[in-house]
């Protein structure tokens, strides 16, 4: 019979996250990660302020100097759905501890050519998240970002993300909301209209509104401490942080009640 931590919830024996409609998706635009005029372009705009998020909330969290040359050194960081290593080379940059993890093969692949090709050493794999929490792995900070949306149980990824956490870990997650305004920017603008995305690469329901993703993470014992938005200036063609616009693209902190 499955055996289901109590604390967590999660199943190890349970079905996988991973959506395969999805994973072949980023799949087959793998070749393009580091391409920042191609079809990841909007991360690699974007990459540096969830960078700065990340670094700001965890150097209060755990009492480190956010003005060093390395903030994250020592710390054990899990980037799921690392994709092609934007985020996970960001955060070995900057002395963190990485392990990047991804259902997509090539995904990997790509990622770990390019980490040694920047001189970067980071623990690539191709695994699940529920397959590392069955192996009783646990880290610092778990990293959820931009990829809660493409999952097949968005209860069951929360759950397995979440038992990877030490007593004092923190989770930081990023997804979209599930707004009119969201429907018509990121998935309408950015699909059909700009072409900033292959169309299909979201789908609208399932965004999820701030209010829903605190729901998901309250039964792990997590609460939000810190969130905001990131908005995009079409005149500028940059993008920012918004402590009070989040009906677009939003960033999440969380830790132990």
């Amino acid at each position: 019979m499955p055996h289901t931590n109590s604390e967590t919830g999660y199943d190890p024996l349970a079905q996988s996250t991973a959506n395969p409609d999805e994973v072949a998706r980023f799949t087959r635009m793998a070749d393009e990660w580091w391409d920042p005029k191609g079809k990841f372009r909007p991360l690699h705009q974007i990459n540096p302020l969830r960078t700065q998020f990340i670094v700001e909330n965890a150097c209060a969290h755990f009492g480190l100097d956010g003005s060093a040359d390395k903030p994250l050194k020592g710390l054990e960081v899990i980037d799921v759905g690392s994709g092609g290593g934007l985020l996970s080379e960001q955060m070995a940059a900057l002395g963190a501890n990485v392990t990047g993890i991804d259902a997509g093969g090539k995904n990997i692949e790509i990622a770990k050519i390019h980490s040694q090709q920047s001189g970067l050493d980071i623990n690539y794999l191709n695994v699940l998240p529920e397959d590392m929490a069955a192996e009783g792995k646990r880290f610092d900070i778990v990293l959820n970002m931009e990829i809660i949306e493409h999952v097949s149980d968005p209860e069951m990824f929360m759950a397995a993300s979440s038992a990877l956490l030490k007593d004092n870990g923190v989770m930081v997650l990023s997804t979209l909301n599930r707004t009119v305004k969201s429907l018509l920017l990121a998935k309408i603008g950015a699909e059909y209209i700009l072409r900033w995305l292959p169309v299909g690469t979201h789908t609208w329901g399932k965004f999820l509104k701030p209010s829903e993703l605190a729901r998901l993470i309250r039964p792990h014992g997590l609460e939000f401490t810190e969130i905001a938005g990131v908005i995009y200036n079409p005149l500028r063609d940059d993008w920012s942080i918004s402590k009070n616009d989040l009906d677009v693209n939003y960033m999440a902190f969380a830790k132990r009640k």
